[in-house]
């Protein structure tokens, strides 16, 4: 989990390319993924970015952090653990 990154305030315009070849300058990127709304297909502004390694995540949150791209300023930070969603049915 170390590795993984948890990216806020994504423009609408960024796409998962734009994202990866920012975070490709700071180190190794494993994969990249914008949540989009299921029914629009339309970016829900975050996303996450899996580093190849504990140092590229630290250099990437160091450099990344309050990062204007594409416009929007991107809060960068370690990747918290999924919690599991409670069932209505």
């Amino acid at each position: 989990m170390e590795n993984k990154l948890f990216v806020a305030g994504i423009s609408y315009a960024t796409t998962e390319d734009t994202l990866r070849s920012c975070f490709e300058e700071v180190g190794g990127v494993d994969s990249v993924k914008i949540i989009t709304d299921r029914d629009t297909n339309r970016s829900k502004g975050f996303g996450f970015v899996e580093m190849a390694s504990k140092e590229d995540a630290l250099a990437a949150i160091e450099r990344y952090n309050d990062y204007e791209l594409d416009g929007r300023r991107l809060v960068v930070n370690h990747a918290r653990p999924q919690q599991p969603r409670n069932s209505r049915y």
